[in-house]
């Protein structure tokens, strides 16, 4: 059933999914009452350029805010910030928040994010970079810094790849310490992840894999990094960037499947009158529940739902993408990588600095990765659009146009 006037939409987590959906609940004259409930005390803003333009210190904070005043006033809704939701009845429904209150609601929305993991050596100088307090905690931190301080970054995934590039042009000294042999192997399979790691050097990145960190000791302002086989590193700055967790403790007794995230269906609803978003949600694609941390599925899966409960409109199924500025390269992605995927490269080479690589796995086009090479990209997200067989798409050879 279509939501109507009478309807109470209680929307918790108030970042890129939840703002977004409220968005467009509101321009598709959905009339009833809405409300955003954020743990944090901001306002919603976008996450990525934290570890692009804020860390290479381009742009101030304030910038990455999602909410103009022209854009708060198309989006009526009752803010609810600095609140935290505790518990999901999925029967009522209602959302409980920690001061006690129940928000009693005829549908809620789950978007509540990730949380950045932390080190099990962690010292309360070690920081991370996931929410806007760790940005600014970062940049109070980096002020401080001379141009002969060394920063160690812990993880060589996309965060600390990309926070390492925004803080060597700062001109500053960053190692970074990889637990993996090749990162980012796993996302995006050992060929393509072996080519972008060597862009490290050239970039001014001091990048050691295969390292095994045994603790982390801090005092007057420092702090050691100690390795397995007795090599210690001593930094005036430790970030962690070593993935995130879901954040759904709060709904551990709602009855909603909380493994690896919340399964949904192609519409992204969890169950009637239920709907989860973004970073949390498990969604459908090819055949498979997938989870996946990216700008564009918390936009699109917001889209989709917001469609489907005020209009009973489908939207086209989405299409994975993200992208990644790290060491003087623009990565972007189509699809879902595997790492055990066939990678044919069709566009330029591995060892250049422009290529485009098409994965495949079941003799179907998988995902499509390209390193600067935008245009080609896109022209290429047609093969994921419907299913199309590796013959099939080296006979249309799109990212030729």
């Amino acid at each position: 059933m279509s939501l109507s006037a009478d309807d109470h939409v209680v929307v918790v987590g108030a970042g890129l999914a939840g703002w977004t959906f409220c968005e467009e609940l509101r321009r598709r004259e959905y009339r009833g009452a809405l409300t955003l409930v954020g743990e944090e005390e901001h306002e919603p803003y976008d996450r990525p350029p934290l570890s692009k333009q804020v860390a290479e210190g381009k742009w101030e904070l304030e910038r990455t805010s999602l909410v103009t005043p022209e854009r708060r006033a198309a989006t009526e809704v009752t803010w609810r910030l600095a609140e935290r939701a505790v518990e999901l009845n999925v029967s009522g429904p209602f959302v409980e928040l920690n001061s006690g209150e129940r928000l009693h609601a005829t549908r809620v929305v789950v978007a509540t994010g990730v949380r950045a993991r932390q080190l099990p050596w962690r010292t309360p100088e070690t920081m991370t970079l996931r929410r806007r307090d760790d940005a600014e905690r970062l940049s109070r931190a980096l002020h401080s810094l001379r141009p002969s301080d060394e920063v160690v970054i812990v993880g060589a995934g996309f965060i600390g790849a990309e926070l390492a590039t925004a803080l060597v042009r700062r001109g500053l000294h960053v190692r970074v310490l990889e637990a993996a042999p090749i990162p980012l192997a796993a996302q995006l399979g050992p060929d393509i992840a072996r080519a972008i790691a060597a862009k490290a050097s050239t970039a001014g990145v001091n990048l050691r894999t295969g390292v095994e960190i045994v603790g982390i000791s801090s005092e007057g302002g420092y702090s050691d990094v100690l390795l397995s086989d007795g090599s210690e590193y001593h930094a005036r700055l430790v970030v962690a960037g070593v993935g995130a967790e879901p954040a759904l403790e709060w709904i551990a007794g709602s009855g909603l499947a909380t493994a690896q995230g919340i399964l949904v269906n192609e519409h992204f609803e969890a169950r009637a009158r239920i709907g989860a978003l973004g970073d949390v949600a498990r969604f459908p694609w090819r055949g498979e529940p997938t989870r996946l941390e990216h700008w564009q599925i918390a936009h699109d899966s917001a889209r989709t739902l917001a469609a489907w409960w005020v209009n009973g409109e489908a939207l086209a199924p989405l299409v994975p993408y993200f992208w990644s500025d790290q060491y003087g390269q623009k990565v972007q992605v189509l699809g879902r990588p595997h790492p055990e995927a066939r990678v044919h490269v069709v566009r330029g080479g591995l060892d250049e600095d422009r290529f485009v690589g098409l994965y495949e796995r079941g003799g179907l086009v998988s995902a499509v990765v390209g390193l600067n090479q935008p245009r080609a990209l896109m022209l290429s997200r047609p093969l994921l659009v419907e299913e199309t067989s590796m013959e099939e798409a080296f006979r249309l050879a799109p990212w030729e146009g």
